[in-house]
């Protein structure tokens, strides 16, 4: 038994050295597994039924073998050879299948399965695939800004930890960016780490930008291989700020308003169309030709009307780079002659004037104690009424809040000056005596009776107005009275006296000095008088009439009767006659 089982083993020794050193023509069969996951080969063999062990090796790069895991059929038993990068990473199954734990990338190798017979020994390789995705691409170094007209470095994308290495592809609003000379320059380069033998690939952009990258978003991408075949990764987008030279300068005037008058306060800004915009302008008065240096903004405090005219701005590197504004300072000028407080007699002339000079046509109210006039005042002969407090109001309907107004205060003066009146009861029973004054200021009026010189204080007066009012009494005098009026400012002093009768003492009103207040009444009464005359005219006229007709027709009924009774007496006579001839 002994001398059959050695030329047995010796057997089954050259077969594994000639399986290790011999390879078989069998198709390729490659697994492909993730960077961390677990490697499953199986053994593609069928188990002979004559079995003594499967073993598992995979081949150096020089082709020599390195056994890593045994299996006998019959003890059942797996023993794993000692290969640092493989201890504790190995599982070899029942069915011979080979499972590596945390796969790595040091994992791609050729693994074969061997299955050992007494006579022969089965080879089935595996060829192992280790992908890892990389990570998401970033543009990192990006340019805090671009400049039209220069090749400037916009960024570098970069994505890590990649295996096998990916392409980096860059995108100007979606759409793939090709190098070109001068304008767009892509440098790639990828870097292996030695310990993990995984990439990170790195493409630097240099670009020359225009105008019509303002707010265009740039990205780039990371194409992979993966277990599942290709795959691609996009970064987040990236703007820039876009710097490009002024090529346009316009001038404002602050605050925006439709007109400037004079007192306004007004700011000159000058804005460049560049980016960054200017910061500094020279800025150009009227009549000045050298500017003035300063920020994009330059104020001007109390306009006056002359300081109208043409304002300018302009780059101070380029000074032929211009913008231009015209400015017109409205202004407006009132001239009120007389003004203030004006004292005039009653009587005089007072001619007035309200002169006007604006930057354009303006507008000219009259006012008189808040009342509108229709026209411009001027007086020919002064009267009470002509007093008053006048206002001339001018205004610029296009320049809000230019308006000017100047004011008279006129106050006519006059000497008391006294007309008295008298009206008596219908009934006979008292007399009014009314004191009617003009003058201002305002009279103090004082009644008397003359002789006793006795003071009468039931007096009532009327309100004063336009300088005039009246002041009456009303008395009952037992005899002849002088009653006096006495009238006073601080002008002068009127008197004036009335000569009134006693009631016993028949008296007719004074039809001159009929009282406004009683003149209708007088009219009325007057009107009565001549109604009831007229009216006893006519009855009398009617009643003439009427006494005519009643004779008239008297004496043509007697002229009747006499005929009837001359009628009367010839039938008598001829009865008579008649009795005398029967007889």
């Amino acid at each position: 038994m002994a001398s059959k089982a050695a030329p047995s083993c010796r057997l089954v020794f050259c077969l594994l050295i000639s399986a290790a050193v011999l390879r078989p023509g069998l198709g390729l069969y490659t697994v492909s597994s993730t960077y961390g996951d677990t490697i499953i080969m199986p053994c593609r063999l069928d188990v002979p039924q004559n079995l003594m062990f499967g073993k598992w090796k995979y081949e150096k790069p020089d082709g020599s073998p390195v056994f890593i895991a045994f299996r006998s059929s019959t003890k059942k038993s797996v023993q794993y050879d000692d290969v640092p990068e493989y201890k504790d990473r190995l599982s070899l199954s029942e069915n011979y299948t080979l499972s590596i734990s945390n796969a790595r990338i040091s994992d791609e190798k050729r693994f074969v399965c061997m299955l050992v017979t007494e006579d022969n020994v089965y080879e089935a390789p595996t060829i192992v695939k280790v992908f890892k995705q990389p990570s998401k691409p970033e543009i990192v170094s990006k340019a805090p800004f671009l400049e039209t007209e220069q090749l400037k470095k916009l960024g570098d994308c970069i994505s890590k930890d990649s295996y096998p290495e990916g392409n980096i592809t860059w995108y100007r609003s979606g759409r793939v960016l090709q190098p070109l000379e001068g304008v767009v320059d892509i440098v790639f380069k990828k870097e292996m780490d030695p310990v993990t033998q995984l990439y990170t690939m790195t493409s630097s952009l240099e670009y020359k930008t225009t105008k019509a990258d303002i707010h265009m978003p740039f990205t780039c991408s990371v194409t992979y291989y993966g277990p599942s075949g290709q795959k691609t990764v996009y970064s987040e987008q990236a703007v820039f700020d876009i710097y490009y030279p002024t090529e346009q300068v316009t001038i404002q005037v602050l605050p925006p308003r439709s007109a400037i008058k004079e007192g306004d306060n007004i700011t000159l800004k000058c804005l460049g169309n560049g980016n960054p915009p200017p910061e500094e302008f020279f800025f150009y008065l009227p009549g000045q030709p050298e500017g003035i240096r300063s920020s994009n903004t330059y104020t001007l405090t109390d306009m006056r009307r002359n300081a109208s005219g043409d304002y300018r701005c302009s780059l101070t590197d380029k000074k032929s780079m211009i913008a231009s504004t015209s400015i017109t300072v409205h202004y407006l000028d009132l001239s009120l002659n007389p003004s203030g407080e004006v004292t005039k007699q009653i009587g005089d002339a007072l001619p007035i004037s309200c002169t006007i000079s604006a930057s354009r046509n303006a507008t000219v109210v009259w006012m008189k104690d808040n009342t509108r006039l229709k026209s411009s005042p001027s007086f020919s002969s002064l009267q009470y009424q002509d007093a008053g407090n006048y206002v001339c109001e001018t205004a610029l309907q296009e320049v809000e809040g230019l308006k000017k107004r100047e004011s008279l205060t006129l106050i006519v003066e006059g000497k008391p000056q006294i007309r008295m009146t008298k009206i008596i009861d219908p009934r006979g029973l008292s007399k009014t005596v009314i004191c009617h004054v003009e003058g201002f200021p305002k009279p103090a009026i004082q009644w008397t009776i003359t002789g006793s010189g006795s003071v009468i204080n039931q007096a009532k007066e009327s309100p004063y107005i336009n300088g005039k009012y009246y002041s009456k009494i009303i008395i009952s005098p037992e005899e002849n009275v002088t009653l006096t009026c006495t009238a006073e400012n601080q002008l002068e002093r009127t008197v004036n006296s009335l000569n009134v009768s006693a009631i016993s003492i028949p008296e007719h009103d004074e039809a001159d000095e009929i009282s406004d207040e009683n003149r209708e009444k007088v009219n009325d009464q007057a009107k009565l008088i001549v109604g009831i005359v007229v009216g006893l005219l006519l009855a009398a006229l009617v009643a003439g009439v009427v006494y005519w007709l009643y004779m008239k027709k008297s004496k043509t009924a007697s002229k009747h009767v006499n005929k009837d009774l001359g009628n009367l007496e010839e039938n008598k006579k001829l009865e008579e006659n008649n009795h005398k001839t029967e007889a």
